[in-house]
């Protein structure tokens, strides 16, 4: 295996290590603050600690940026592998610059999301977030299996980052709202995001299996996917 192909690795490690664990801690925390805020509204005494609820907006904060930090490294693996195979730089230059100050700009305006308080603010750095990854996931070289979008590893991707953008953007509407409707949305959404998750993990699966190393490339890419016959080396 060559050191693209360990490159092509890090995406799936980093989402096995760190965002499928923070999922966990984050279902059983949000699990926690549920029950204790229905057992404190029946006005039983709850022996969850108050503090729960704290520690679900932190680790729900770390999985949302966890899982656009790992969405854009999957994209920037597949951009920039595809623009030095391709030798993109010499043949349109601007377009290489252009991939980079989005992924520059997508940074910034995820950062800057967690940053911000008012309202205005957090929906224009949130929309900003969104559309650099929809714009970076667009470039040539991203696997995204359009013909089966529904089951595809890409498209459930973006839909759950766009999920947890989403997430962040409304975390102070949630705590300011009486009414509970924002309380309401977060909890359908999120658990749209959960399903997606799931078809992630086994969409990735399969992807690894079906994306060829590095060397095997010229050969696999011959086969007929339609008739499922190679030639014969």
């Amino acid at each position: 295996m060559e050191l693209k192909d360990f490159l092509a690795l890090l995406h799936p490690i980093l989402a096995v290590a760190i965002v499928f664990p923070m999922l966990g801690v984050v279902l059983n925390m949000a699990w926690q603050t549920m029950q204790r805020r229905k057992q404190v509204a029946s006005g039983d005494k709850s022996k969850i600690p108050p503090i729960v609820g704290q520690e679900h907006l932190k680790a729900g904060r770390i999985l949302s940026g966890s899982v656009v930090g790992v969405t854009l490294l999957g994209l920037g693996y597949a951009i920039f592998e595809h623009i030095l195979t391709e030798q993109i730089w010499s043949k349109n230059s601007f377009q290489v610059v252009f991939i980079v100050l989005m992924f520059v700009a997508t940074i910034a305006s995820l950062v800057m999301l967690y940053r911000a308080e008012p309202a205005l603010w957090r929906g224009i750095f949130a929309t900003l977030t969104g559309a650099g990854l929809v714009i970076l996931g667009t470039q040539d070289g991203v696997y995204r299996r359009t013909n089966e979008w529904y089951w595809s590893h890409y498209y459930i991707g973006i839909a759950a980052a766009l999920l947890m953008v989403f997430s962040l953007a409304i975390v102070e509407d949630i705590y300011k709202d009486r009414s509970n409707r924002w309380r309401t949305v977060h909890v359908i959404l999120n658990s749209i995001a959960v399903l997606l998750f799931l078809g992630q993990g086994m969409t990735g699966t399969r992807d690894l299996l079906e994306i060829p190393l590095s060397w095997q490339k010229p050969y696999i890419y011959s086969c007929d996917f339609a008739n499922k016959t190679c030639p014969k080396p």
